[in-house]
């Protein structure tokens, strides 16, 4: 029985991770979902919201913006429109963006087109923030 596996975090610009891990939580589309070496094969959507992993040197998060994860082989790979590690994100630069849609979401309403991009503007704010404070 293995005790690590690979994961991999991929954006369409470049490759944010490769590392031997001991656990991922990421947050699926249906929920929160655990991922532990010998993990059964999965192909799930995941949200925009934060993704944790233990590696020996222990728990780091990284902000995902949505996308798709694969697990077969004790391999993790993740497909993200986007991801930010806290040490990159600039939080007061975050912030505002937080407030900018939350005011343009507060405008709109949830049968408008624009409605999903702002939700989704507030959601991915909201998922760097919360990485850079549970640093």
């Amino acid at each position: 029985m293995a005790d690590k596996f690979q994961l991999r975090v991929v954006t369409p610009n470049r490759q944010l991770l490769d590392e031997e891990v001991r656990e991922v939580t990421a947050p699926g589309s249906l929920g929160e979902i655990g991922v532990l070496p010998d993990h059964a094969m999965l192909l799930t959507s995941l949200e925009i919201g934060v993704m944790g992993y233990r590696t020996d040197r222990g728990q780091s998060r990284l902000a995902v913006r949505g996308g798709f994860a694969e697990v077969t082989d004790n391999v993790m790979t993740v497909l993200a429109d986007d991801a930010a590690f806290p040490e990159d994100v600039n939080a007061g630069a975050v912030e505002q963006e937080l407030r900018a849609a939350e005011a343009q979401a507060r405008d709109l309403a949830p049968a408008d087109e624009a409605y999903a991009a702002a939700d989704a503007a507030v959601k991915w704010a909201r998922a760097r923030i919360e990485a850079v404070r549970a640093r």
